[in-house]
């Protein structure tokens, strides 16, 4: 396939835009209405029109108002489905836009059907914890995209899978970015599908003639390097998934006890800058660098987004791979062992794990790691004009190990050390602070200074 015309739902700071550049996709309408990533929209893809609210694009798709795109891609919200979030699934107003996303393939298929076009290719990102929710989310976004009756209902939901539905075919297979040349483990479900002439499995699984050698942790210690004269230390060799509330203020993130998105930089500890976060997910430097941008806003848009190269993989096997016949023989003994096959009669085929071998003696890859993983450096991000405020104060890395002693949370040894030496200063500068507080005539107790320095939003 070759020039792909893309609507964009949640578009968010488009990913799927920076990904996709110059591969043969013309992008003819995003939809966003959040703040800052409605501004950023505006201001760096001024020619493409923003929809604002997706409830109601079905009705302006209806009334040919706008294009009906070859290809729709969205990342409903996570939050309804993220452990770090309130996991109420389709209970929360922003669950249920999931299914309002399928309200939106519906209609583009009506309009294309008219036209004498083939249905739309559906291309769905989001967290891994929508398997797990508790209100078979996944099961209803299923059920209603590939044209069953009822919610698909199992027992546990497979991290990888297909299913060919009486309207559509649908894949899907969680990825990891630390294995596609970013150092951030970043694990995301991505969901593929068509209609009944389309393959999916064809492009987010992968046939291999040799077994596929799982790359195992490929370290967590710390280490040291010179960049431009600066002494710089990492924690591991990748970060832990990057959040949108990162960098804003102090929230116990597990991050924050591995170390994985901290750098010490001649010897003082620090976050990660924007522009650090934006090489974390793929991003070109300063890519949400806009006018009147804080940092906050920087961190959330980058955080809510999608990995880059991941991205770009996938959307490069859309445009590779034949489609039209599948690449897959399901009546394959190892594929029928796999066979899930529900009270309703639906056929699931469950396709985790490693990459296992088919009749044929080809394998079947739809782990989270790709044929040829990329490993990427994490000195390879690092920013080493760093302003101030991204540094923890003494103050700051007391409060971590207070809060550390408080909950009885283990923590990585090495991060500890330099937490202890940093926070050894926090004597003397506390006496200081409060003298010059006490010389302005505003006078702070200990634990004030202590919890402000902790606590509070640093860039707002």
């Amino acid at each position: 396939m070759s020039n792909i015309s893309v609507g964009s739902i949640c578009s968010g700071i488009e990913a799927a835009s920076v990904a996709w550049k110059d591969i043969g996709y013309n992008f003819l309408w995003f939809s966003e209405i959040a703040d800052f990533p409605t501004r950023f929209l505006k201001y760096k893809y001024p020619t493409v029109n923003n929809l604002g609210n997706m409830c109601d694009i079905p009705s302006k798709i209806a009334t040919n108002e706008i294009e009906s795109p070859d290809l729709i891609c969205g990342g409903t919200p996570c939050q309804a489905f993220s452990l770090a979030g309130w996991k109420k699934g389709l209970e929360d107003h922003r669950g249920n836009l999931t299914l309002k996303f399928v309200d939106i393939i519906e209609e583009n298929d009506k309009q294309r059907s008219l036209q004498g076009k083939e249905q739309t290719i559906v291309f769905w990102e989001n967290v891994e914890g929508v398997l797990k929710d508790k209100t078979n989310a996944f099961g209803c976004f299923l059920a209603s995209l590939a044209g069953f009756d009822n919610e698909i209902s199992i027992s546990k939901w497979p991290e990888s899978g297909l299913i060919h539905g009486p309207k559509r075919n649908i894949a899907w297979r969680i990825l990891d970015a630390k294995y596609f040349g970013l150092p951030q483990q970043r694990r995301r479900l991505y969901v593929l599908a068509g209609g009944k002439d389309y393959y999916p499995e064809n492009v987010l699984f992968e046939k291999l003639i040799n077994p596929l050698h799982p790359l195992k942790d490929y370290g967590s210690k710390s280490k040291t390097t010179i960049i431009s004269g600066n002494k710089i230390e990492i924690f591991r060799n990748y970060t832990d998934c990057l959040y949108s509330a990162y960098g804003t203020k102090w929230n116990g993130n597990a991050a924050a006890y591995n170390g994985s998105l901290f750098i010490v930089q001649n010897d003082r500890l620090r976050r990660l800058t924007p522009l650090e976060c934006e090489r974390l997910m793929g991003f070109p430097d300063n890519y949400t660098n806009i006018p009147s941008v804080k940092p906050t806003n920087r961190y959330q848009g980058v955080g809510n987004s999608w990995a880059v190269p991941v991205i770009k993989w996938i959307g490069s096997r859309i445009v590779e791979k034949d489609t039209r016949k599948s690449s897959i023989d399901l009546t394959d003994f190892s594929l029928v062992t796999r066979k899930i096959v529900t009270t309703s009669q639906e056929v699931i085929f469950d396709l985790s794990g490693d990459a296992f071998r088919l009749d044929n003696g080809e394998y079947l890859n739809a782990s989270a790691q790709p044929e040829n993983p990329m490993i990427g450096n994490i000195f390879n991000i690092v920013d080493i004009n760093a302003e101030e405020n991204f540094y923890i104060t003494p103050v700051g890395c007391k409060g971590i190990l207070r809060r550390k002693q408080e909950r009885k949370l283990s923590i990585n040894k090495r991060l500890e050390e330099v937490l202890e030496s940093i926070s050894s200063q926090w004597s003397h500068e506390k006496i200081e602070a409060i003298s010059r507080k006490q010389n302005r005539g505003r006078f702070s107790t200990d634990i004030t200074l202590e919890t402000k320095a902790c606590s509070y939003s640093l860039f707002d």
